[in-house]
Parts: C-alpha cells; sequence; structure tokens
C-alpha cells in the first residue's frame, strides 16, 4: 500500500478530525475513467438563482443523487466504497460540481449546519483539472490555499462548518475542467433550504426551475 496516500494532510484540527487531505486517494488512470464517465453519464443541471433584485446563473453545473439510488451507469458507487474505506460515516446522498473553466467558482461559505447530521464527515473527491480552495476561519486571519489535484481526497468535520468557511475562486489563467463529488449524510426528512452545491426542493413545474444542459 501506498504508505503517501494512507496519511493524510491536516489542514485545521478539532475534535471530529478537522479538514484533512489525501492527495493521492486514487490513481491516475482510476480518477481520468471517472471524470469522464461522470461528465457524460450524470444529468448535469445548470440552476439559477434569485440575487439581490435579479436572477443569475449559477457559476458551475450541478447534478445531485441519493446513495441508495445510484444509476449503474456511474462510478458512483465505487467511489462511495472507497470513500467509506478511507474515512467511515453516514453518507447518504452525493452532489456534484462541474467547473467548465476559470469562470466557474463557489463563495466562500460553509455546508448549512441543519442540512447535515451532526457529528458526520463530508468527503470530496476532486476529479479532473487542479483548482484552488481557500478555507478560511471564520475568526479571522489568512486564508489557507489548497490545490485540489484530481484524485484527491478532501474530507472536512461537521464541527468545522461551525468554526471555517471554503470556496472555489474564479481564475483567470487557462484551467482544465475540474469536477467535484462531495458525498454527505443528510437528515432523513430532507430540509427546506439546501446549502450551496446543492438543489433546491423541486416542488412543481414552476418557480425556481433548472435546465438540464450538456457539459461543454
Amino acid at each position: 500500500m501506498d504508505l503517501f496516500a494512507a496519511t493524510p494532510l491536516q489542514l485545521v484540527d478539532d475534535a471530529e478530525g478537522g479538514i484533512r487531505y489525501w492527495p493521492a486517494f486514487a490513481g491516475e488512470g482510476e480518477a481520468e475513467a471517472w471524470f469522464r464517465a461522470l461528465c457524460e453519464g450524470c444529468a448535469w443541471q445548470h440552476q439559477r438563482r434569485p440575487m439581490y433584485d435579479r436572477v443569475v446563473d449559477v457559476p458551475r453545473l450541478q447534478a445531485w443523487y441519493p446513495l441508495d439510488a445510484l444509476p449503474d451507469r456511474l462510478p458512483l458507487a465505487t467511489m462511495l466504497a472507497r470513500v467509506r474505506a478511507q474515512v467511515p460515516g453516514d453518507y447518504n446522498s452525493v452532489g456534484l460540481n462541474l467547473y467548465r473553466d476559470g469562470r466557474d467558482s463557489v463563495a466562500m461559505h460553509n455546508d448549512k449546519l441543519h442540512t447535515l447530521v451532526p457529528g458526520q464527515p463530508l468527503a470530496l473527491v476532486s476529479l479532473g483539472g487542479t483548482r484552488r480552495m481557500n478555507i478560511r476561519a471564520k475568526a479571522g486571519g489568512r486564508a489557507l490555499g489548497i490545490d485540489l489535484e484530481p484524485g484527491s481526497l478532501l474530507v472536512m468535520s461537521h464541527a468545522s462548518q461551525l468554526t471555517h468557511e471554503h470556496g472555489i475562486p474564479k481564475t483567470s489563467r487557462t484551467v482544465p475542467a475540474r469536477m467535484s463529488a462531495v458525498f454527505r449524510a443528510r437528515p432523513t426528512a430532507p430540509p427546506a433550504e439546501q446549502g450551496p452545491g446543492e438543489p433546491e426542493r423541486r416542488r412543481d413545474g414552476r418557480g425556481r426551475s433548472f435546465t438540464p444542459v450538456r457539459p461543454r
């Protein structure tokens, strides 16, 4: 076994494990195969959200699946088994984000606590191109930047969502498409509001609708 792959980099420490990073969670060929299969097979959605007095595009594509009903055509079950072997948890949903180029991003945020099961980790698998994630303590101070490599795993504790924010900033550099697959433990009863990177509940075909698109 590759000892480097088994030993995480501790980015933030807390009683629940903090924020840890495994740069070599999956091999290069396997990570590339996962990326291609998910690009081609996911039901990607293009979401629009109200912001102040207008409606704007969410700057990334998204897809979501419950873990008890994963499509056979996608490698998510294999990825889930690997995640559970590395970091056990009661994961029951996966949210995917596709950052098509440097203009796609996600603002600094923490996952909304009422959408998570207390004490359970969030496991983020990165695929495709490398993108910088900023992690910043809510108490202040300089942000920590970590380059999320393809095939890497970033795990954040539930407790870290109280103390830290994270985000993927825009970049003017030419960068390849990058994807994240985030495995979470959600409450059994779905909340009325989801966190960044997760879908709003669709009650009918009106109001805030999602337009399916194919990734560029």
